[in-house]
């Protein structure tokens, strides 16, 4: 949480102070072209490769090592109303691997996993729950079956193969972001595994990642101060997602997810014109860029949905 919220103020920081500084083209040694702010006192790089993927850069020698993260421009704002929590369950998801890495042997897993999938739609469309306790024994069977094929936690034991430190991710209202402290020498590494990750994520291990989701559920049920908190933006924003809907999701969606529609959000916003990739430390500036769009070029660029709501009443009173 203090991780959360330092980088929420950090970017809130350097966000405003950029705003309101002038910007200048520059290129660098290779001839590609980025931005620089004026009086920024990180003296970012802002690249955008011809994918629309934005790539801030920025060098500091003070420890060997380079504070990453990958952003994604959608957060519990966008997710669907008959699917709340489903942006935070998908970066849950993002940790479970890819058809490349992750599985003992995916052409088999997969074959499994596309039936808990049906499983899940199934069991979100029926009503009747004696028909639905059926079906979600046959999902607890079905998805036992699966795991026997995954290999629990290989992202993170990759990430500690390389040295990394405070692998996170975090989901807020306009944003998912996935954090990495890495050695400044497993940069290369790093942004393969990266770039693999968000080529084809698999959403496996789903049934029993539902436990831990609902575990911080539970955790903000029982917080005062988190109940203030939603009650706050419920009354702040009536006509917006702020306020119509939570990033934790109800209990009621929670209980009826849909695999098919984490994946539809996947497709719709994790799309390289709607995300960022930050580095920040010992890196050679141009190098590391030239790292990233080897890496990251092969994301195709997509029309992002643009979301609209109604103005808001001013406030007459204190809330």
């Amino acid at each position: 949480m203090k991780l959360r919220i330092s980088l929420i103020a950090l970017f809130a920081i350097v966000s405003i102070s950029l705003f309101a500084q002038k910007s200048e083209t520059k290129q660098d040694k290779n001839g590609n072209s980025y931005l620089s702010y004026s009086n920024d006192p990180t003296n970012s790089r802002w690249y955008t490769l011809d994918n629309g993927l934005t790539v801030v850069l920025s060098q500091n020698s003070a420890k060997p090592r380079v504070q990453t993260l990958i952003a994604t421009k959608a957060g519990s704002s966008s997710d669907p109303a008959d699917n709340t929590g489903l942006a935070h369950y998908l970066e849950h998801m993002l940790f479970k691997g890819t058809d490349k890495y992750g599985s003992l042997d995916y052409s088999k897993e997969k074959v499994l996993l596309d039936q808990v999938d049906k499983l899940y739609e199934k069991y979100n469309q029926t009503t009747d729950e004696a028909k639905r306790k059926i079906i979600y024994a046959e999902i607890d069977r079905v998805s036992g079956e699966a795991a026997k094929f995954a290999i629990a936690n290989e992202y993170d034991k990759m990430l500690q193969g390389i040295g990394a430190q405070g692998t996170n991710a975090f989901t807020s209202f306009e944003r998912t972001v996935y954090v990495n402290d890495i050695p400044a020498n497993q940069i290369s590494t790093w942004l393969t595994i990266e770039s693999e990750r968000f080529r084809n994520p698999i959403l496996r291990l789903f049934h029993t990642e539902l436990e831990a989701v609902y575990e911080e559920k539970n955790r903000g049920l029982d917080s005062d101060d988190w109940e203030v908190y939603e009650k706050l933006f419920a009354e702040a924003f009536p006509n917006h997602n702020y306020g119509r809907q939570t990033t934790i999701g109800t209990i009621e969606h929670l209980k009826n997810p849909s695999l098919v529609k984490i994946r539809n959000y996947f497709n719709t916003y994790y799309v390289p014109n709607n995300m960022a990739v930050i580095m920040a430390g010992d890196i050679n500036l141009d190098e590391t860029f030239l790292l990233v769009k080897k890496n990251f070029s092969y994301m195709k660029s997509k029309k992002v949905p643009k979301m609209t709501f109604e103005d808001e009443t001013p406030l007459a009173q204190k809330v």
